[in-house]
């Protein structure tokens, strides 16, 4: 979901040399960033590695809001007043995250019309992604949001070359992201693999033809 950048303005040098309020942390495989319920006081961005956003109902049923990678903000609820955090962070790889206090934060968007153009810009195109989400939830059956699911891990939905392999993300995750069961992902997935849709030569990889599934009604 991250934005195009152009040489007018780079977001990534832009935030790397912000200094105050700005720390950068480096994460494993498998740690959590915050969880569900912490204080919301700071807005994290991505250089390098992915994570999954989730939440906990109060029956204890786990759902995958997303999952993020480069060039991503999360925890951007506390810039409206979000005293606790919605969901927990999870690193899903190697990450290389940079931290920025509320604070610090507001007063860049105040000062910096070029960075807040783009951070706008960045807030709308979430807005619209989870949009389709939601939609996808509604009324697509769990074979297409399946699918779905796959072509945005592989980013088909950016700009540029997409990535074929996919970093491994296991089948309870994709199952709690586009909400059933782990036995239909695996049915899927093996019915994928079977039609040539998927393949596992080396790592998970997403072939274009896959948007026929997406795409069919």
């Amino acid at each position: 979901m991250n934005l195009k950048e152009n040489a007018e303005f780079n977001p990534r040098l832009f935030l790397a040399k912000l200094g105050e309020g700005r720390s950068i942390a480096d994460y494993l495989k498998n740690r959590m960033v915050f969880s569900q319920g912490d204080p919301s006081d700071s807005v994290w961005y991505i250089r390098k590695g992915k994570l999954k956003l989730t939440v906990v109902s109060p029956h204890g049923k786990e759902a995958v809001l997303g999952i993020l990678g480069v060039g991503e903000f999360f925890g951007e609820g506390c810039l409206v007043g979000q005293p606790l955090r919605m969901a927990t962070a999870m690193t899903i790889s190697q990450c290389s995250l940079i931290r920025f206090e509320k604070t610090s934060m507001l007063q860049v968007l105040q000062k910096k019309s070029e960075f807040s153009s783009f951070f706008l810009g960045y807030l709308l195109s979430r807005n619209i992604r989870l949009e389709e989400d939601l939609l996808d939830q509604l009324f697509n059956s769990s074979e297409k949001r399946l699918a779905r699911a796959l072509l945005l891990l592989a980013n088909f939905d950016k700009e540029g070359k997409p990535e074929p392999v996919i970093l491994k993300v296991s089948q309870e995750t994709l199952a709690n992201m586009i909400g059933t069961t782990r036995s239909r992902v695996s049915f899927f997935m093996t019915k994928f693999r079977k039609l040539g849709l998927i393949d596992y030569k080396c790592g998970l990889a997403v072939h274009n033809s896959l948007l026929s599934i997406v795409l069919h009604d």
